[in-house]
């Protein structure tokens, strides 16, 4: 009896702290969880994550389902459990493969300067990898759509598709954005601009955990090697040279890349719709995940026929 009772305390310890301790995640570390989290759901969609050895070190990528393949980009300071709440949709109609850009997630390098061509890179390792030749169509979100645009310029016969969501290679976008705040109200501020007013306020305790976080965070490091950044802006010609259906899904409440910039494309891709998600900012798929599957079904050639104005 008594050594039933130790262990039933010693079980109950163990219960009381590790409440405790997922309370303080959550509390202190709520980014930290939801990353767990959101890439533990690409895993119960059916995913697998895989590393490819690349030039610039490993890099990680999640990977399952059957038919086209569809690769995922997401944007800087995120990684491949972004689209956590719109691939259980996908994966029943695609091949997916959704990287952790370099120098984000689990992909190298985790620390120091991040170059824009270690980004590339390492896109360029996974795709090759993990397509094995087929065409594939790229959806990229901000970072991930500047990235698709640039491998649809220089490797045209990997790309079948590229949809750009509240993203691109042009150069111009509104820099004017804090995007390394480093208090609670610099931060608010900054997500104010980067979201519709109508959405969900961000909590207290995330904005902390996102103001610690900045001057390591991706975004910092990609900023501090931002010279390297130059060589990979196409330039307005070089996007009338893309012969793949170029579709742009854009969240018209975005401050960072507003609807103008995706005009600005618009006016130069030979083949190219405007898909605007209204009551929506800068990153749709968490956002408005519902309305984003919607327009993405559109983008992907699954609902009516595009056109050149897109509204």
């Amino acid at each position: 009896m008594t050594e039933w009772w130790i262990l039933g305390s010693a079980l109950l310890a163990a219960a009381v702290i590790g409440c405790l301790v997922v309370g303080w995640l959550l509390v202190k570390r709520p980014l930290e969880v939801w990353a767990w989290g959101s890439r533990w759901s690409l895993v119960r969609a059916g995913l697998k994550k895989v590393i490819v050895q690349s030039p610039v070190g490993p890099q990680a990528a999640f990977v399952g389902g059957s038919g086209p393949v569809l690769v995922l980009l997401h944007g800087v300071t995120h990684q491949a459990g972004t689209w956590a709440r719109v691939v259980p949709s996908l994966v029943k109609r695609y091949t997916l493969v959704i990287p952790d850009l370099a120098g984000h997630g689990e992909s190298a390098p985790r620390t120091g300067l991040i170059q824009t061509s270690e980004i590339f890179g390492g896109l360029e390792a996974v795709i090759a990898r993990q397509a094995q030749g087929q065409p594939v169509t790229l959806v990229g979100n901000s970072l991930g759509a500047w990235m698709a645009m640039v491998l649809a310029h220089r490797h045209p016969d990997w790309v079948e598709r590229v949809i750009a969501v509240n993203g691109g290679a042009l150069g111009g976008w509104n820099m004017r954005v804090n995007l390394v705040p480093k208090t609670r109200e610099e931060t608010r501020e900054t997500m104010a601009q980067l979201m519709d007013a109508s959405s969900p306020a961000v909590p207290n305790n995330v904005l902390d955990d996102m103001a610690r976080r900045s001057e390591s965070s991706p975004m910092a490091r990609m900023l501090a090697a931002a010279s390297s950044m130059e060589a990979w802006i196409l330039t307005e010609d070089q996007l009338r040279a893309l012969r793949m259906p170029v579709r742009l899904v854009w969240g018209v409440s975005d401050g960072l890349f507003p609807l103008d910039y995706a005009k600005r494309m618009v006016a130069v891709l030979p083949d190219v719709e405007l898909i605007p998600i209204e009551r929506c900012g800068h990153v749709p798929q968490q956002e408005a995940p519902d309305r984003f599957k919607t327009a993405l079904s559109q983008a992907l050639g699954e609902g009516t026929a595009p056109t050149k104005e897109g509204n």
